[in-house]
């Protein structure tokens, strides 16, 4: 359980730190839990108070309500995704191997919205389970894409949830990851025919931002918004909470962190994944004659939350 690092091909598009769902605490055992463990070095503290402060600033920028986030209902919900259904549509997913990708591939999976599923990465995935059998993929070069086009080409939807981050790979390494991969992506997905682009970007996103990553997820939103596709959605989720099976110090305090803060806070401020994926899922099903849609921190836990556990 913890923060993950995206994947240069994956990743949740975010970047940034994911915590553990389940490792929300009532404030009643918080002390009993705070002692650090004995390999928390000096420079994970330094980088959660980065996060913190990070957090403060994204308090004060932060964008405002959504693009509306109320559905009528499940009934309503479900009649939607039924309909979707019936028009036989096509997907592609940049990023599945990442902790957002992999949990959308599994959500969209299970309530079967669309009719071809194709994935799109620098590596074949391997699946066991049977509800995988069916999914295409495309391995590509990301340093190469004009030479892989034909990937893009026939999808009705395409889900970004590429990227990585600068720890990992550098601040060279990850703008060429989370901008130009994203734009070329982006750009070959609307020659391809794509209608509706979702991209993950981030809350506080803002080319103007001193901090490379939100200036560089602020450009890539306004870069593909000038591609004009019949339908862009935008969803800036606070900090990304998955689940992870290994630990480090530094994910352990940062956990510790969001376990200590009043839940309506942490919620203005953190967001599951699934909580994301459903609302892109939610999102995706619904008409809507806006050619471009921001969903905030707020309007993703809104919208995805619509339906709870409902399944089609």
């Amino acid at each position: 359980m913890g923060v993950a690092a995206a994947d240069p091909q994956g990743g949740s598009g975010r970047g940034a730190h994911r915590l553990g769902r389940g490792d929300m605490e009532p404030l009643g055992r918080r002390d009993a839990r705070m002692q650090l463990p004995a390999a928390l070095s000096a420079g994970a503290v330094a980088a959660v108070a980065a996060l913190v402060a990070a957090l403060l600033l994204l308090r004060c920028q932060d964008s405002g309500p959504g693009a509306g986030s109320s559905m009528a209902g499940t009934e309503a919900l479900s009649k939607l995704r039924e309909d979707f259904r019936m028009q036989n549509k096509s997907v592609f997913i940049l990023g599945a191997s990442g902790e957002t990708g992999k949990v959308l591939l599994k959500e969209l999976l299970e309530q079967r919205l669309f009719s071809r599923v194709t994935l799109i990465g620098r590596r074949k995935l391997t699946f066991e389970e049977e509800a995988y059998t069916n999914v295409n993929q495309k391995v590509v070069d990301f340093e190469k894409l004009d030479d892989y086009a034909s990937a893009f080409q026939g999808h009705d939807v395409g889900f970004c949830c590429l990227g990585t981050t600068r720890k990992k790979a550098g601040a060279e390494g990850f703008v060429r990851v989370d901008r130009d991969y994203v734009l070329k992506s982006a750009e070959l997905a609307k020659a391809g025919g794509c209608k509706h682009f979702n991209l993950l970007s981030s809350k506080g996103a803002d080319k103007s931002s001193n901090f490379l990553y939100l200036q560089v997820k602020g450009e890539v939103e306004d870069r593909v918004e000038e591609l004009k596709f019949d339908r862009y959605s935008i969803f800036r989720p606070g900090v990304l909470l998955c689940d992870r099976q290994e630990s480090r110090p530094s994910e352990w305090l940062v956990r510790k962190f969001f376990g200590s803060l009043p839940e309506s806070w942490a919620s203005g401020h953190s967001v599951p994944v699934v909580t994301v994926v459903r609302a892109m899922l939610n999102n995706a099903v619904r008409p809507s004659d806006k050619k471009k849609e921001l969903l905030d921190n707020k309007a993703i836990h809104d919208l995805g939350k619509a339906d709870g556990s409902l399944k089609p």
